[in-house]
């Protein structure tokens, strides 16, 4: 008679110790989605178990656990894009690991709660507040200096090294579990996030010394540049300090240009 832990055993090694090409390809491509449901009360949970599917398809052989599993990965979700193939991949090596009964199916949550608050928070200040920002400026000053070939490898080098990014991150998720994340932790985003602001900083102003000669507006004084110099400056005063809605600042920047180019022109 077999025992129960040999019972055990033996069906925990039905379990895939990896996904087929296929498999992983589908659940990649599906990361993509991540937002494509987005809703008040889980956010991109959807996206996620839509993601997911593929794999916990594969992974849980047993109908049951599959719709646990489900449910699971419709639990609250959310962070930056650019992070949900890493975790698409850590969350898949957890199933795999709870399939096989090294982990307790709560551990799941858990690391989720932990890494997605963390990660987006990381995102923000990494890709949008730094590494984006960047990306736009360089593109801007580009296309300011007339450099349109230039622009064009650059938006494409970007733009792929985005999707290298993501793909290399998801398979490195899956292969290393948590583990990876302490090779995330080494790669010190947080403090280069801060130099690649540094560096914005220094290219606004470069654009902004380009632009110079394109304020002028004909006909009127030769000191508009000093006006759009001001009214850059009391927008980041307002945004900044005053907590001004950014919106304001555009129907204002549209008033008071209308109103110039009407006043400077002699009339519509």
């Amino acid at each position: 008679m077999t025992s129960p832990v040999t019972a055990s055993r033996s069906s925990s090694d039905t379990f895939p110790s990896s996904l087929s090409f296929r498999v992983m390809l589908r659940t990649y491509l599906r990361t993509y989605l991540v937002g494509a449901n987005y809703n008040t009360r889980g956010m991109q949970n959807v996206g996620l178990a839509l993601a997911l599917e593929p794999g916990l398809t594969a992974i849980h052989r047993n109908a049951q656990e599959l719709r646990k599993a489900r449910r699971r990965s419709l639990q609250h979700y959310n962070t930056h894009p650019f992070w949900t193939p890493l975790l698409a991949g850590i969350f898949l090596s957890l199933e795999r690991d709870i399939a096989r009964g090294v982990l307790p199916p709560p551990m799941l949550q858990r690391v989720k709660n932990t890494t997605t608050y963390t990660l987006s928070a990381l995102g923000d200040s990494f890709f949008s507040g730094a590494a984006l920002v960047f990306f736009v400026l360089v593109l801007t000053l580009l296309l300011a200096h007339g450099w349109t070939g230039l622009a064009w490898t650059w938006l494409i080098c970007c733009f792929l090294g985005v999707q290298v990014f993501k793909l290399a991150t998801f398979v490195g998720g899956f292969r290393e579990g948590i583990a990876y994340l302490r090779r995330l932790k080494r790669w010190n985003l947080i403090n280069w996030g801060q130099r690649i602001k540094l560096v914005n900083a220094g290219l606004l102003l470069l654009l902004w010394w380009l632009l110079w000669p394109e304020l002028y507006v004909e006909g009127g004084p030769e000191w508009t540049w000093i006006f759009w110099t001001a009214v850059v400056l009391c927008c980041a005063f307002g945004y900044f300090r005053l907590r001004v809605s950014r919106a304001w600042f555009v129907l204002a920047f549209l008033a008071v240009w209308v109103g110039l180019w009407t006043a400077w022109s002699g009339g519509l």
